[in-house]
């Protein structure tokens, strides 16, 4: 493509996965999302749960100084206190429930326009059951979110490998997406590149049966042929690490498959953000260079 990619999407970076290491070493998030803010690649942060009101006032007012928009990830509430929103046990959901309910607050007082999620657990003696579950958690907080004029984003993930979630593959979460659409219009899925070989999918499976729900793309890389593998799983790497899925020739057909079902929209972009990890003791903007390389070489290569 001779039109830069940035006319079609907003691209942005999961920032607490990208810069994992500085945060477990106890990095400010105000300094992580400076790092980014100054980069004019990106149009868009990620965030996880941020600690307290004072990070948050801080870290939109960054956004805003850099023209950029925020988006919140609730993963983080929900996976770091083992919280499950189609937990089989009434009281479980409820406490997964609540915890996304303060994270629509949260999305609301950083500026974003959406926050996403993800589903939990699931047995397959209990699939039926968790469905309805799930149904009831996402309702409620669609609910609740439109009235703050958010936007609830499911990002679909594996089922049997790492994460271990109801969701996906593809076309159990459009069956989830289209039920509760009926009620929920500000509902929508997040579909990510480096999920589907953990799905048994390719992008060609998977965006056509999601397009009418899809509001969120995210690009990153898996190893999960090989359970021995090192970084075998859902930790997202760098492209080009040893026996990984995810490379130029698969962020290609991604982006023939967006085309294809109608996602470059220059009126009205949508957000495609890098989710990547530094593996041990690689540099993080080192990895973030990489995965913009990628990206444009594949950018490069789309047809006009």
């Amino acid at each position: 493509m001779r039109e830069p990619i940035q006319r079609y999407f907003q691209v942005g970076l999961v920032s607490a996965m990208a810069y994992a290491p500085q945060l477990k070493e106890g990095a400010a998030w105000t300094e992580l999302v400076r790092r980014i803010a100054v980069d004019d690649y990106f149009q868009v942060v990620e965030l996880n749960p941020l600690p307290d009101p004072e990070t948050r006032a801080r870290v939109a007012a960054l956004a805003a100084q850099g023209h950029m928009k925020l988006a919140q990830n609730a993963h983080g509430r929900l996976m770091g206190a083992g919280l499950n929103p189609n937990d089989v046990d009434e009281e479980g959901r409820q406490k997964a429930e609540r915890t996304l309910l303060e994270g629509v607050d949260e999305a609301a007082q950083l500026g974003c326009t959406a926050m996403g999620m993800l589903a939990g657990h699931w047995t397959p003696e209990t699939r039926e059951r968790c469905m309805e579950q799930l149904r009831k958690t996402v309702t409620a907080v669609c609910r609740y979110a439109r009235t703050k004029g958010i936007g609830v984003e499911l990002e679909v993930f594996d089922h049997d490998i790492a994460k271990k979630a109801l969701l996906g593959p593809a076309p159990l979460a459009a069956r989830f997406a289209a039920q509760v659409r009926e009620s929920c219009p500000n509902f929508g899925l997040m579909a990510d590149l480096s999920h589907f070989p953990m799905t048994y999918e390719t992008s060609a499976q998977v965006i056509p049966v999601l397009r009418p729900y899809l509001t969120h793309f995210h690009i990153g890389n898996t190893v999960c042929q090989d359970p021995a593998a090192e970084a075998y799983g859902d930790e997202h790497p760098r492209f080009g690490f040893p026996n990984s899925s995810n490379d130029v020739p698969q962020v290609l057909d991604f982006l023939r498959q967006l085309r294809a079902n109608g996602f470059f929209c220059p009126e009205r972009p949508y957000i495609l953000t890098f989710e990547i990890k530094p593996w041990a003791a690689e540099d993080a903007d080192i990895v973030i260079a990489n995965a913009k390389r990628t990206l444009n070489r594949a950018w490069a290569l789309l047809e006009d």
